[in-house]
């Protein structure tokens, strides 16, 4: 594959100035707009990504395709999902004139990155959703016949989905808004079994969080759901300079490789309820905190001793292995104990320490613009 230190196809600073202009795009600090002007940045944004000429890289809003043109060189394909249509239609031009030879490799997909998914991802989600529901109804059965409440099947409240045509992505990379940075990463990896290795950049206190570890104030659900899926670190920091405008906050990049997760009884949904429940209330001890999630205070510290955690601890002390050992005792009886117990238990990490201020650190977020358009005043955009 080619290497983008000897191609003159990046975009520098009179490149991008001249190409927003002619797309009417002003960029504006209030709007989030900052595009990256620096060929030396997305160089290395490249090599931090370790990726193979093989890779199908998944790039999420590409924007003016700064990145873009420094990825194709590199790999085999690129799928650039980008949801605003005017930027969505100007990246294969851009990279027809600057790059022809490597046009081919490209696939602009103008869509929402939270309602995208792959072939593989649609049809695990059935069998999980078959699964699901199968449990459900084994569960009503020995209950009674009073079912637990249902879930929103796929798509629901959230749109078509939409799934991406030609072969299925190994690798994420790219720069995302810190309001949608953890949703639409949990969802890619939720949605794309195939991809191994994420590089995002990030805001730089988001990439604390996604990194964080257990007993840290501002470990929380990012850094649970994510360790969920694999190992994060951080890879390193970005300035301010690079970008037109400069934005007001600095920037960080995430690396990110898949692995196995917990073994463990419950479903990935069961496991990141309880989570959400732990870190809602998080100076609460867990026994106070899950009350909701279990229905009571004392069915919550039934379900923390039969998973070996201590009631009286935080869910700030507890690793993702202790979180995928408690959803197994939850409510609506995905496993007895000693059907549980079969699964290993989670680990006890640690003691509950001195109160937490709530980081606000809820890793389903809102929308999922990540085109640098939509109100976020104080971050940089790789575009």
């Amino acid at each position: 594959m080619g290497d983008t230190r000897d191609t003159g196809a990046l975009l520098g600073p009179a490149d991008v100035r001249e190409l927003a202009g002619r797309l009417g795009i002003r960029p504006t600090k209030t709007l989030g707009q900052n595009f990256v002007i620096d060929a030396n940045t997305v160089r290395r944004i490249v090599r931090a990504a370790d990726l193979t000429p093989e890779d199908v890289v998944i790039e999420v809003g590409p924007g003016l395709g700064s990145l873009t043109l420094a990825l194709l060189p590199e790999v085999r394909r690129v799928t650039a999902v980008e949801i605003d249509p005017v930027l969505a239609e100007a990246l294969p031009e851009t990279v027809a004139r600057r790059a022809p030879e490597l046009a081919a490799r490209l696939e602009a997909v103008q869509a929402d990155a939270l309602r995208i998914t792959t072939a593989s991802g649609a049809a695990q989600a059935a069998q999980a959703a078959e699964a699901a529901e199968t449990a459900r109804a084994a569960r009503a059965a020995g209950a009674s016949g009073a079912a637990g409440p249902k879930r929103g099947g796929r798509g629901s409240a959230r749109g078509e989905t939409v799934v991406l045509p030609g072969p299925e992505p190994t690798a994420l990379v790219a720069n995302l808004p810190y309001n949608v940075a953890v949703p639409v990463v949990l969802h890619l990896l939720a949605e794309v079994p195939s991809l191994r290795r994420v590089l995002v950049m990030v805001q730089a206190e988001v990439a604390d969080r996604m990194v964080a570890a257990p007993g840290s104030k501002i470990y929380g659900v990012p850094s649970v759901k994510l360790a969920w899926y694999g190992d994060a670190r951080r890879a390193g920091p970005v300035g301010r300079a690079v970008f037109w405008p400069a934005p007001n906050v600095d920037s960080g990049l995430v690396a990110f490789t898949r692995r196995e997760p917990p073994v463990t009884a419950a479903s990935r949904e069961e496991v990141f309820a309880v989570v959400d429940a732990a870190f809602a209330q998080r100076r609460k001890t867990l026994r106070a905190a899950l009350a909701g999630w279990a229905g009571s205070a004392a069915e919550a510290e039934r379900a923390l001793r039969a998973a070996g955690i201590d009631p009286r601890t935080r869910g700030e002390t507890l690793d993702v292995a202790a979180f995928a050992c408690l959803a197994q005792y939850g409510p609506g009886g995905a496993k007895d104990q000693n059907e549980a117990e079969e699964h290993g238990e989670g680990a006890l990490a640690g003691d509950q320490g001195d109160g937490a201020r709530d980081e606000g650190d809820d890793a389903r977020g809102g929308g999922a613009g990540h085109d640098g358009r939509g109100g976020r005043p104080s971050r940089g955009r790789l575009q």
